[in-house]
């Protein structure tokens, strides 16, 4: 059978791709390995009637105007915007590292003290490498050893299963400072999570005359059954060409859940465990749609070597695998034959805006014969 597209995915990048390409008059087949669109964002409500996000949280946010308005085609969004606290013994601390964060966990007066000051005296009292070689240095240089040692090195280790010197400094390039008052996780103009969830919003999204969904079904075993001038492609990149350089390294996530007969359980949505917990965090979901139910169910996340892959894991390594499938990604692209479109796909860390934003730019370049 003879598509005009074929779409390897149905996550943020799979499915922005096949309804933009859909609209322009293009014939598409979505295939999507497992049971449901949506990815890694995919909800549904548990027996409580609270919306669990199945493979951990995601809150959306963005600058982008475009991929606002692009997505509110879809769904309208909540106004609900992200904290994150970081319980360091049995004190819970805002994340990022503000103001109050530095002045609670080094006893100091909120009122008088120069938090700039303050962190430059960590600083210079500290031991790292200038410039940065790794993330360990990269988090030194900005708020000094014993900052790190409490709210990064434990939580890192755990997160990527990899010594902090061993991973690339810019992925603590990521990891903002603030030297004010700023208790919110995200600074962008627009954030919220969709007002129903965001399966709702990829099955609205995916409701188009021209989009045909293959659930349970893996690209690789029927690529050859179906036809296309082009292909869209939002796996791991390592797979696609047959590992010819190696495998690529993956962080993968597992999920412990608790169900409380209580309101609620933790000050905020979500809490870093940076200690010597197994998890790294909890989630308590209720709180993303606000929803009014007597109990709470809590998500452990426990980082894990082996199974989907959630995380890629940026390092010397890894980095120079990625440069020589990028080359032969960019051959393809090039001859208009395959898109490479996503964190897995393009073997980099994207945020959801990041990979809609990603979709209409190399999506608007897909010339109009194909």
């Amino acid at each position: 059978m003879s598509y005009d597209v074929i779409i390897a995915g149905a996550g943020f990048s799979g499915s922005s791709a096949a309804r933009i390409l859909a609209e322009r008059g293009k014939k598409v087949l979505l295939i999507e390995k497992r049971d449901h669109v949506g990815g890694n964002c995919y909800d549904l409500k548990n027996a409580f009637g609270i919306t669990i996000q199945k493979y951990g949280p995601h809150i959306f946010h963005t600058q982008s105007e475009a991929v606002w308005e692009f997505l509110n085609r879809f769904s309208d969004f909540n106004d609900y915007k992200h904290k994150v606290l970081s319980k360091v013994g049995e004190k819970f601390y805002p994340i990022p590292i503000n103001k109050t964060t530095v002045c609670d966990f080094l006893n100091l007066d909120i009122n008088t003290v120069n938090i700039a000051e303050i962190l430059k005296q960590e600083v210079e009292k500290s031991t790292f490498s200038m410039p940065p070689r790794n993330f360990q240095d990269q988090v030194i240089s900005q708020v000094g050893e014993r900052l790190y040692e409490a709210f990064f090195k434990g939580y890192t280790m755990k997160q990527w299963g990899k010594e902090p010197e061993n991973l690339a400094a810019d992925i603590a390039k990521r990891v903002p400072v603030r030297d004010n008052l700023d208790d919110y996780y995200f600074s962008d103009k627009y954030q919220g999570i969709p007002t129903n969830g965001f399966t709702l919003l990829f099955e609205k999204m995916l409701d188009h005359p021209n989009i045909t969904v293959l659930l349970n079904t893996d690209y690789f075993e029927v690529r050859s059954r179906y036809k296309s001038e082009l292909t869209v492609y939002t796996g791991e990149l390592d797979r696609f060409f047959d590992y010819k350089y190696g495998h690529l390294e993956y962080r993968s996530l597992e999920f412990k859940y608790e169900n409380l007969e209580q309101k609620q359980f933790q000050p905020v949505a979500v809490v870093n465990y940076p200690g010597d917990e197994p998890w790294t965090r909890i989630t308590e979901y209720k709180q993303f749609l606000r929803e009014n139910v007597d109990w709470t169910t809590l998500c452990y996340e426990y980082p894990a070597s082996k199974g989907e892959p959630y995380y890629v894991i940026i390092n010397d390594e890894n980095l120079k695998k990625r440069e020589l499938y990028m080359q032969e990604a960019q051959k393809l692209e090039a001859d208009g034959s395959v898109l490479f479109i996503g964190r897995l796909a393009e073997y980099k860390y994207y945020n959801i805006d990041q990979v809609v934003e990603s979709v209409i730019i190399k999506v608007k370049n897909v010339r109009q014969n194909v």
